[in-house]
């Protein structure tokens, strides 16, 4: 059975997004050459999950390249109704039965790229199989958090924790069954 993974940052004190969706602290991380292990997960998986201002946020820093790149279908989770844009669907249904669903056909990992709402969506029904979360080395004070409350308490086992000479620490765990 597939697995659906979360890949993502956040500040020490638990911030994904500076107030106004900002993420420019991630800049204080950044390092010619270091993806932290970002190539390596992208060849595990063939399906990203990503809530719709988030996707919004990465075509305008970065271009519709970054998630469509045509080795993958894209799950857009929006309430509006958009067309599909090559491999990019725009859904609108239930994000358990779309995961669901998904984690029973054949394939690669699916992937979670946020944002707060669909990463809390998915922890309330224990649909997220893996954590590979970076914490930058900030306390942000406000902003968007990772975690929120409302939702069931869920075991997890260390598989790796890796730090790196920016400051960044990378703790990889998976849910306990």
């Amino acid at each position: 059975m597939r697995k659906l993974s979360l890949f993502i940052a956040m500040s020490l004190d638990g911030y994904i997004a500076k107030p106004n969706d900002d993420l420019s602290f991630l800049k204080l991380v950044e390092k010619n050459g270091e993806d932290y292990g970002y190539a390596e997960f992208s060849d595990t998986i063939d399906t990203l999950i990503i809530g719709r201002k988030t996707y919004d946020y990465v075509l305008k820093e970065i271009g519709t390249s970054h998630y469509d790149n045509g080795e993958r279908d894209v799950f857009v989770i929006t309430r509006t109704n958009r067309p599909s844009v090559g491999r990019t669907t725009f859904y609108t249904g239930s994000l358990t039965q779309l995961v669901n669903r998904l984690k029973s056909e054949k394939g690669k990992n699916i992937y979670c790229d946020g944002g707060a709402e669909v990463i809390n969506e998915l922890l309330k029904d224990e649909l997220v199989d893996e954590f590979i979360i970076s914490i930058i080395p900030v306390l942000l004070g406000a902003g968007v958090k990772l975690f929120k409350d409302g939702r069931p308490e869920q075991l997890l086992e260390v598989v790796t924790v890796k730090t790196y000479d920016t400051g960044l620490t990378q703790l990889h765990y998976r849910r306990k069954r």
